[in-house]
């Protein structure tokens, strides 16, 4: 039974988990802790984290850059039988791109009430207009989502705090 998922399709929690392992790493290189992994059929085909500083690249987002390593995989741009598992609620610029990338589904982590365009500050992903909407599950594993957002913002805070 090669042909079978790895693992069950609805492990929202192991997925979000290896979202926070990417988060983890942009962590440890000092960007925004939003990690992003792509599932396709079951099995991880993308894996991201924030690369803005890294890349000095505004659009150097985990989704972003998630989605361009999913479309290599699957060999097209249209992504419709995928998930995306983010730790944070994508902004304005990534929920663009998911929705013309058609992913069937976002699951996040934390909301972003200031920032968020699935569902906090604007719905994006179903806006009634758009050409595609995706289904949006929030809150899976959000504690661990949000105390690594927390210690990042709260460390960067303490270092400019020292600086001046």
């Amino acid at each position: 039974m090669p042909d079978e998922p790895i693992i069950d399709l609805q492990s929202d929690q192991y997925f979000m988990g290896e979202a926070l392992r990417q988060a983890a790493r942009a962590y440890e290189a000092e960007e925004v802790p939003v990690g992003a992994v792509v599932v396709r059929e079951g099995r991880i085909i993308a894996r991201a984290f924030n690369q803005v500083e890294l890349l000095k690249d505004a659009t150097a987002h985990a989704e972003m850059l998630a989605l361009t390593q999913a479309e290599e995989v699957v060999g097209d741009w249209r992504l419709t039988d995928c998930t995306l598992y983010v730790t944070k609620e994508p902004c304005p610029m990534c929920a663009g791109a998911i929705v013309h990338v058609r992913l069937a589904r976002v699951v996040y982590g934390v909301t972003d009430p200031k920032g968020g365009a699935a569902g906090s500050a604007l719905n994006l992903l179903q806006f009634p207009t758009l050409n595609h909407r995706c289904e949006i599950t929030s809150g899976v594993r959000e504690a661990e989502c949000r105390a690594l957002l927390q210690t990042f913002f709260a460390e960067q805070r303490a270092r400019q705090s020292k600086a001046n």
